[in-house]
């Protein structure tokens, strides 16, 4: 019964925050073209159709991205403040 609520929780929680993920990365693709025609240049359209697949492309380049470590870095700590800080994020 309970790993059944986690899954509804867990179900809930994605099916809100991954069309906002996509919303967003489509509202920044508008955004980038608009600031594109107002100084009369392009703007992204190289990948896909008018540059539809220009936020799978930004977001793939951020998956792949290395991560840069400082060596005198606590390197758990450093890994993990970004996810913890999106987690404090999402408390009401």
């Amino acid at each position: 019964m309970y790993y059944l609520f986690i899954f509804e929780i867990l179900f809930l929680t994605l099916s809100i925050i991954i069309p906002l993920l996509i919303a967003v990365a489509f509202f920044t693709l508008s955004e980038r073209k608009l600031m594109a025609s107002i100084q009369r240049r392009v703007g992204p359209n190289v990948v896909g159709i008018y540059g539809l697949l220009q936020p799978l492309a930004d977001g793939l380049k951020l998956i792949i991205k290395e991560t840069i470590v400082p060596s005198r870095a606590e390197k758990i700590l450093f890994l993990a403040a970004p996810g913890y800080t999106f987690f404090l994020s999402l408390i009401p």
